[in-house]
């Protein structure tokens, strides 16, 4: 397992590519969108491919409609290009977890694999989505065989254990998952934030708490800027809580 990053010799048009999409109103083709996507998935060799496409105010795609028309796209042209590829739509009309930023959300992943804390919602996607891996990867017949391989390696430790190995084999510390709050950033200053008045979460604004986090440096505004990744956001209320 490896969770990387793109690098300068892995899909080279691609950045091209979008820079005269950038100054050609075309960011939001979904045809250009799909090439942008499937290039480097495509020159990673891959035998299958699971993509998670978001839908609501937190998705890169504006509505519902947009975002399916994408998986579909991304879905026909993989299979196309003989790669077993399913997408699922999934909800951003909320926080994904309980937390927004760089540091805090490594934290709640690393919890979440250890059985620390296991937000519900970040379970049951991530769940969705593993299934559909497992599956295409020919490593489970089906859906319920799937969740039960899934749940053992989370309750038998395998799961954080194999998130470690991959921490270290990248440099990283070899005891990470046990020591995580030795070496994420913790910001200066901490505050709680409450509610104006009582009652229930009705709405939230995804892409606004993005922006949020983007303002207090958690982000890039400009190619030049440098990200302070102990800022964010955490114990977010979900909808429909008080």
């Amino acid at each position: 397992m490896a969770i990387i990053g793109q690098t300068s010799s892995l899909a080279p048009a691609d950045k091209r590519f979008y820079a005269t999409r950038d100054i050609t109103a075309t960011v939001d083709s979904i045809p250009l969108i799909t090439a942008s996507i499937l290039a480097k998935k495509l020159a990673e060799g891959l035998d299958a491919l699971v993509m998670d496409v978001k839908v609501g105010s937190g998705a890169f795609m504006p509505t519902y409609e947009l975002s399916e028309a994408l998986a579909e796209a991304i879905v026909g042209v993989a299979n196309g290009a003989g790669v077993r590829t399913t997408a699922l739509l999934t909800d951003m009309n909320q926080v994904l977890a309980s937390s927004a930023g760089n540091a805090v959300e490594v934290r709640e992943a690393v919890q979440f694999l250890t059985g620390e804390y296991r937000n519900p919602r970040l379970f049951d996607v991530t769940m969705a989505l593993c299934v559909e891996m497992l599956i295409s990867g020919k490593l489970a017949k089906d859906d319920a065989e799937a969740r039960a391989k899934l749940q053992a390696v989370l309750d038998n430790g395998k799961a954080a254990e194999v998130f470690g190995r991959m921490v270290a084999a990248q440099k990283g510390p070899t005891d990470f998952v046990e020591n995580y709050a030795k070496y994420l950033p913790t910001a200066m200053l901490t505050k709680a934030v409450y509610a104006d008045t009582e009652g229930f979460v009705s709405e939230m604004d995804t892409r606004a708490l993005g922006m949020a986090v983007v303002a207090m440096g958690g982000g890039r505004r400009q190619a030049s800027d440098t990200i302070d990744y102990s800022v964010g956001f955490t114990d977010m209320a979900r909808l429909a809580t008080r």
